[in-house]
């Protein structure tokens, strides 16, 4: 019996320091805020994965994620500010950025904070599509409408301690019975300025030919009168310099023979050896030595 009771102390004992050092330590992992409480009241918010210690039976630990969370609101309808109905399926990408702030405002509860955010969400969503019309809400779908909303819903989640990361629109649509007749009037009025631009673009185009064929002109114009005034101004030298070089008689007769060798050389040019002239022209005067 003495045997028995020498071996069950050590390990009644053993198991008592396990559960107390169980009691004493908390593992906090990388995806989680561990929340120390004592008599109820928030005394540590652990954000670094690792072991820490805690009063045994008097603290109390609980857990908040710390990673990315995803609420799908659900699909609602909607009124453009030229009262068209459309339906709109938005989500939102959020998280806890301040655990303390996310206790004390939404008592810790993740259910309480997916409320306050369709709430909030929703009548920004609301307003947002009711301040544009049917046409900028379905060209808005790139992401401007989602940067609307996000300005709209501004600081509000920051006294929750939450910060939105994103509002998406996975689907904003016309209703069903309305989709063949709005999509028929875009359609008619996309066609309509497209045929403006067109009418547009081709009036502008005939105004730069216009202009440009009148540029031409003015240049061709310039071209000739400036080489017509070149032409007579090489003639009026050619005649100075024949002046010059021919300025007495006997030089006035040569050149007078060398043109009439000239003239008689280009008329029996090919196969013509024949020569016909008049009794008064200058190569009839060279042939008689006149």
């Amino acid at each position: 019996m003495k045997k028995r009771l020498a071996v069950s102390i050590p390990l009644l004992i053993l198991v008592l320091i396990v559960i107390l050092s169980s009691a004493c330590f908390v593992t906090t992992h990388q995806n989680e805020y561990t929340i120390v409480r004592q008599f109820g009241a928030v005394v540590r918010i652990i954000d670094e994965p690792g072991l820490s210690m805690k009063l045994p039976f008097i603290q109390t630990v609980s857990t908040l994620p710390k990673t990315e969370m995803l609420y799908d609101l659900a699909v609602s309808d909607v009124i453009t500010s030229d009262k068209k109905s459309m339906v709109a399926d938005s989500f939102v990408l959020w998280r806890i950025s301040d655990p303390l702030k996310f206790i004390q405002t939404l008592s810790g509860n993740i259910g309480n904070a997916e409320y306050r955010i369709d709430t909030v969400v929703y009548n920004s969503l609301k307003t947002v599509i009711s301040s544009m019309r049917q046409e900028e809400v379905i060209s808005g779908r790139d992401g401007l409408l989602a940067q609307r909303i996000m300005e709209n819903v501004g600081t509000t989640f920051e006294r929750y301690g939450i910060d939105l990361l994103a509002i998406e629109t996975k689907r904003i649509d016309l209703p069903d019975e309305n989709k063949s007749a709005v999509y028929e009037r875009m359609i008619s009025e996309r066609d309509n300025i497209a045929a403006s631009f067109s009418a547009e673009g081709a009036a502008e185009a005939k105004q730069i030919r216009n202009e440009a064929d009148k540029s031409v002109q003015i240049t061709l114009s310039e071209a000739r009168a400036q080489a017509e005034k070149l032409k007579a101004e090489g003639e009026a030298e050619y005649m100075r310099i024949l002046s010059e070089i021919y300025d007495t008689e006997e030089e006035a007769d040569f050149y007078e023979f060398m043109r009439a060798l000239d003239m008689a050389e280009e008329a029996l040019a090919g196969g013509n050896k024949t020569l016909v002239v008049s009794s008064d022209s200058p190569i009839a005067k060279v042939f008689r030595g006149d």
